[in-house]
């Protein structure tokens, strides 16, 4: 029976490692992002007896996973097994022991191909591959997380509220904080059907004030998509209105509390500065212009009645998030597979990119460190020219890059939102994260691309 192992050394003790496993959206932390997967419900966690139904989409087709969980031993193994897969065995055990160097994490896998030989034939090189690429992205994502939060080991447990929590960020933030071991509640715009989720409707400023109560911090990153359809005036009115209304209603439910959170994490993004081509942007640099600077100067704004009610409020002026589920990296990936990654422009436009853990891992020390307040740039301190970003994508993929995207067709098919998503320039340094001490998981571009990817090999995919 083929059999799969992967096995790193955390410097965590092994309770400390284990517990994280138990702990609600785990497995959702730890899927890698170029896999389309859902969890469609569970029960029971990863005691025996849990239980926990997923999709997942392999060679464009979507297939169903049950599976079951026994043989937990606290702090030192927990296992699962399915009941529904397409693979007639799949057995995962998971082993936690005491190392010098803190924990020795296994991953074992034992499993079986469908149609038997001639499944193996088929399928073997592909399985294998896919769970290697998969659980080195696991681990080293699971390192990361357990060092960011052992930093604040002696502080108590939060209990935090997030809007636009079933968004690309906020979903993403929502796992990160609850395997930390923190409380996570949802702003959620329908009725509330789950422990944990508050429903507001920011629109007609509806919002139930009296559950706001004895939250250690609010997250807020709900907003119409940027992404979605060509900026029409109509679009540009929803993409403003949205921001701004439900900051607004927030940030004042927010001040009127007799028990207010100590911080407001209200989102922006580099958006901000406009087009500014080699001027190096700290927070402290004026607004630009341009419809996505207005946008997040009245955003920012939106959220003063909250500063002004004394609530630590900072404003995560985001740059350009890197993943293959979602934003710039996402639509650029089919070109780029082909060998037609695009250069647009001149190429010497700045990118102010940042690394979805560092997003995740910024948000986090905003919420612990007070002396971070205002604007804070959430960008890698190393942003690099349109040209070098293209390159090392078409690099890691061992695929030509660079072919001119003519500037009248990108603008015929993109409208407005090209002008100022792809030929505009940002120049954005994290100063204040930096000056607060904040370190960055990963302020190299190749390595980042490569982690988020899965392209750890020097050799094409």
């Amino acid at each position: 029976m083929p059999t799969f192992e992967h096995t790193s050394v955390l410097p965590l003790p092994p309770g400390t490692v284990f517990a994280w496993h138990g702990r609600p959206l785990a497995l959702e932390r730890l899927t890698p992002p170029w896999e389309s997967f859902e969890v469609e419900r569970r029960t029971g966690g990863i005691r025996d007896g849990g239980e926990v139904w997923i999709r997942q989409k392999f060679g464009g087709v979507w297939f169903r996973w049950h599976s079951r969980h026994h043989s937990y031993l606290e702090a030192r193994q927990f296992i699962d097994e399915v009941l529904e897969a397409p693979f007639p065995r799949w057995k995962h055990t998971h082993s936690f022991t005491a190392d010098p160097g803190g924990c020795t994490l296994n991953d074992r896998i034992e499993y079986a191909f469908p149609a038997g030989r001639l499944g193996e034939a088929v399928l073997g090189g592909t399985v294998g591959r896919k769970l290697g690429r998969a659980f080195r992205y696991r681990h080293e994502t699971l390192r990361g997380d357990l060092e960011r939060h052992a930093m604040t080991a002696g502080r108590p447990p939060m209990r935090v509220l997030i809007s636009g929590a079933s968004g690309f960020l906020g979903s993403n933030l929502a796992a990160f904080l609850s395997t930390g071991g923190h409380e996570v509640h949802r702003l959620v715009r329908r009725p509330a059907n789950a422990a944990g989720e508050i429903s507001w409707d920011p629109a007609n400023n509806r919002l139930d004030r009296t559950r706001l109560e004895r939250f250690d911090a609010v997250v807020h990153l709900s907003g119409a998509s940027l992404d979605r359809g060509r900026w029409t005036a109509a679009r540009k009115r929803e993409i403003l209105e949205s921001r701004v209304k439900s900051t607004r209603l927030l940030s004042e439910a927010l001040a009127a509390l007799s028990d207010p959170p100590r911080v407001l994490l209200s989102a922006s993004a580099v958006g901000w500065y406009g087009d500014r081509g080699d001027e190096v942007l700290l927070e402290t640099a004026t607004a630009g212009r341009g419809f996505l600077s207005e946008v997040c100067q009245a955003w920012e704004a939106a959220a003063e009645p909250a500063r002004l009610a004394g609530i630590r409020v900072v404003h995560p002026r985001i740059g350009l998030v890197l993943s293959p589920a979602a934003g710039l990296l996402r639509r650029l990936l089919p070109a780029a597979r082909k060998g037609l990654g695009p250069r647009f422009g001149n190429g010497q436009q700045w990118m102010s990119w940042v690394s979805l853990d560092d997003v995740l891992y910024a948000f986090h020390s905003a919420m612990v460190l007070e002396a971070l307040r205002g604007p804070m740039n959430v960008t890698s301190p190393r942003p690099v020219r349109s040209i070098e970003f293209i390159k090392t994508l078409g690099r890691i993929l061992h695929r030509p890059s660079g072919v001119p995207a003519p500037p009248r067709l990108v603008t015929a098919v993109f409208g407005e939102k090209a002008q100022e998503g792809l030929f505009s320039s940002t120049r954005a340094i994290p100063a204040k994260l930096t000056a607060a001490g904040h370190r960055f998981a990963s302020e190299d571009l190749e390595g980042t691309l490569r982690h988020c990817l899965g392209v750890f090999e020097e050799k094409p995919l």
